[in-house]
Order: C-alpha cells, then sequence, then structure tokens
C-alpha cells in the first residue's frame, strides 16, 4: 500500500470506530482487517500505530479542533495528529494525495484546519487537567484521590504502550529453555522481575507464529495477571475454582501450579469465552479442568458450596488498569458503568464465597485501578462477612514478600511495570 493508501485506510477504520462506539476499538479493528486481507502485515500494523495514536490522544485532539471550530470528524482527528504531533518527513498535503485508493486531497477548509495547527504542540498550559491525562471529567477525583501526587505520572504510565508478556508453561518446559527456544526463532525475550515464570518481549512480535507457542510452552499474558495467578497458590491435589473464567488464561495458569493433579473448573457467563478456552487447555497439556456454563437459575453453586480449596474471582470490571492496551475504553465508561460493575462485584464476591471450604482461601482480582472496585469493595465483602478475613499470600507462591500488604496487591504501570492489577486474598476461617 502506499502511504497515502494507508491514510484513507486509517480514515476508514476511525470511521468504523465512530460508528460503534460501544464496541471495543480492538475487536472493530479485528473485523476491519478480517474483511480486507489484501492489507498486509506491516501495512496492518501502519495502519493500526495511526489509528492508535489518535485513541491514546483522542480528547487532545478534539480539544485543539474545537478551539480552531473544526468538527471531530476521523479526518479532521487525522490532520490535527499530524499538526501537534507531527512524524519526520510527513507533509500532510502530500499524503491527501487523492490517489487511486489513496486518500481525498485536503479541501479548503482543511487546508485552513491544518495551518491553524500548523507548529502547536500537543499539550497546551490552557488545557483542563482531565484533558491532558486522557481522562473522563467525572473520573478525575477519584484517580487524584487513589494516587495523590503522582497522578499525573501515574496516568502517563497507564497511557503508554504496553510491552509483551509471557507465561512459561511448566507443564512442558522450563523458563529457561522457552527463552532459549524463542530466541531460536529470531524473538529475544528477557525474564520478567515479578513473576517467577514470566518472559518479557520488546515491541510488538509475531509470538503466536513461533513453533514455542504452538507447542504450547508458552501462553501470552501480562505480568500482573500471572501475579494473580501466583498470589491464589492453587496446588496438586486440590479442588480449584476459577469463577470468571473467561478464556481461561488464568485457569491454564492455576492448573500448572497444580501441575495438572487435583480438580479445576472453570466457569463463565459467556459460552463463547468458555469454548475458546478449549484450544488453549488442550496446546498446554492440561487436563485436569472441565467448563461450566452459568446460566440464571443454575443451581450449581449450590450444590457446590463450601467444596473448594481455592476461588478465583476474577470480576467484571472497568479496565482501567489496561488503558495502554485498551486507550478506547476511556471513552467508552461512564459513572453508570461503575456503579453497576460495582454491584455485580458485590453480588458474584458474595455467591463465590459460599463456595469456599473452611480453611480455603477466596481470591478477588480485579484490572483496574480504582478503589471503589478493589479496596472498598473488599472492605464492604469482609463487613458483611464474619467468617472471612484478609490473608497473606503464601511465602512460597513465587512471589517477592513485599508486594502484597495486608493481604491485598495493587500493580500499576508506575510501579511494576505490569498492567493495573488488583488482588486480595481472603481465607474462610470457619
Amino acid at each position: 500500500m502506499t502511504p497515502s493508501a494507508r491514510l484513507a485506510a486509517a480514515i476508514d477504520l476511525l470511521s468504523e470506530m465512530e460508528a460503534a462506539p460501544r464496541r471495543p476499538a480492538d475487536a472493530v479493528a479485528n473485523a476491519f482487517f478480517r474483511e480486507r486481507r489484501y492489507i498486509g502485515g506491516g501495512d496492518r500494523r501502519a495502519v493500526s500505530d495511526r489509528v492508535w495514536a489518535v485513541l491514546r490522544h483522542w480528547r487532545h485532539l478534539g480539544w485543539w479542533l474545537e478551539r480552531v471550530g473544526a468538527p471531530a470528524s476521523p479526518r479532521a482527528r487525522l490532520i490535527a495528529a499530524m499538526q501537534v504531533m507531527p512524524r519526520p518527513g510527513e507533509v500532510p498535503a502530500a499524503l491527501f494525495s487523492g490517489d487511486r485508493y489513496g486518500a481525498a486531497p485536503l479541501t479548503a477548509a482543511e487546508q485552513d484546519l491544518a495551518a491553524r495547527l500548523r507548529g502547536q504542540s500537543l499539550d497546551s498550559p490552557e488545557m483542563p487537567q482531565a484533558v491532558r491525562l486522557e481522562v473522563p471529567d467525572w473520573l478525575l477525583p477519584g484517580l487524584a484521590d487513589m494516587f495523590g501526587t503522582t497522578l499525573e505520572a501515574e496516568i502517563a504510565a497507564l497511557g503508554g504502550e504496553a510491552p509483551l508478556d509471557l507465561r512459561v508453561n511448566l507443564l512442558k518446559t522450563t523458563r529457561r529453555e522457552a527463552a532459549r527456544l524463542l530466541a531460536e526463532g529470531g524473538i529475544d525475550a528477557e525474564e520478567t522481575t515479578l513473576s517467577p515464570w514470566g518472559l518479557r518481549v520488546p515491541g510488538r512480535q509475531p509470538v503466536t507464529a513461533t513453533a514455542a507457542f504452538k507447542a504450547g510452552l508458552v501462553e501470552i499474558q501480562d505480568e500482573g495477571s500471572q501475579i494473580v495467578v501466583a498470589a491464589a497458590d492453587a496446588r496438586p491435589g486440590m479442588r480449584v475454582l476459577d469463577y470468571c473464567a473467561g478464556a481461561a488464561g488464568k485457569t491454564l495458569g492455576m492448573a500448572m501450579t497444580m501441575q495438572n493433579r487435583g480438580h479445576i473448573v472453570a466457569c463463565d457467563v459467556s459460552e463463547p469465552r468458555l469454548d475458546g478456552a478449549v484450544r488453549r487447555l488442550r496446546r498446554a497439556g492440561v487436563h485436569n479442568a472441565e467448563r461450566h456454563l452459568l446460566v440464571p437459575g443454575d443451581r450449581w453453586a449450590r450444590r457446590r458450596a463450601g467444596s473448594f480449596d481455592r476461588v478465583l474471582v476474577d470480576a467484571p470490571c472497568t479496565g482501567t488498569g489496561t488503558w495502554r492496551r485498551n486507550p478506547d475504553a476511556r471513552l467508552r465508561l461512564s459513572e453508570r458503568d461503575l456503579e453497576e460493575l460495582t454491584a455485580k462485584q458485590g453480588e458474584i464476591l458474595s455467591t463465590a464465597a459460599t463456595l469456599v471450604r473452611p480453611g480455603g482461601r477466596l481470591i478477588y482480582a480485579t484490572c483496574s485501578v480504582l478503589r471503589e472496585e478493589n479496596q472498598d469493595r473488599i472492605a464492604t465483602f469482609l463487613a458483611a462477612s464474619p467468617h472471612y478475613r484478609l490473608a497473606r499470600p503464601a511465602p512460597d507462591c513465587g512471589l517477592p514478600p513485599d508486594l502484597a500488604r495486608d493481604g491485598m496487591i495493587a500493580l500499576s504501570p508506575l510501579r511494576h511495570g505490569t498492567d493495573g492489577f488488583f488482588a486480595a486474598v481472603l481465607e474462610r476461617v470457619d
């Protein structure tokens, strides 16, 4: 594709994202490229890079467009991005070439827009703080309360680009051997500092095309998610429940720490997500796991009350800890979303608590940095659940000893280099 054709594709992709504002951008992009298989890998990366740069700076660009009185269309956002975030040697008029398959030439109004923004920087002293930090106005006070004096640095880290983390599957190999095999495939990986099973790959590499991935030696999983698996401390011979399993990423990790011995159940309300777990479980060599679809009126949980040694609740949440992977999620999040999610988290936590045997542990986790979904949720639960108490992660679970405070782990990109994750370890005392 020519540079102008890549730009035209970026305009089309942004237009499709704006037409489906409640749909995650990565899902829109996947469908967009699936329908256009003629766009090669290098072109996909170039188009995606340009679009995600706009998503990461959506409020900045919108502020500049409003300031100069221009409509915030996909073309206008890309023009503004070229001016306030210029790339070396890139000239908007040349990219909007009008060539076959290329972006249509700039209109007179668009030429005026480009001229008015030329020489401006991305940030302006006049920008409101929420715009500068790329967060919803209503959410800023809560984030400021959470992070205090490190607010701007924490939010900047959440707006950066995420690394590619892998979890080595100890059922099949060692971390050293997995790194060696990846290197043979042209992918260099370094050991993670917090997870005892993690490898970090710089940039975006085609890991899924490697022999190591296809053989189930590694899985793509953020280091923070691996920390949650370690905190669960699922051991051989235990009965373990992954109550909100999704596609079973943490199920895979816990089956590994169980050494394929014992029994693990992956539950979810989504049949497609559970169906997607089948191939992953098979590739990883996991044979002590089963799946269960949770449906309204299901008596499955009631029949298994008090029967599990470990119950992991990876609760549905705002996903604020994954903003560096999903910058568009900031645009969709509303106060009502947070209210509905915290209510649902409370309900799920209460139900899951009934499934833990006396002396067993309940692990509550989110990929959120918000106090309402994390510390406040645990405080509310404990106030209503006298049979539970916070507990320290087991000293031999593989985690650094100072990572947890009072039974809770709060991770962030700034302090730990992971996504924003929260985990609380709760022990049933009778």
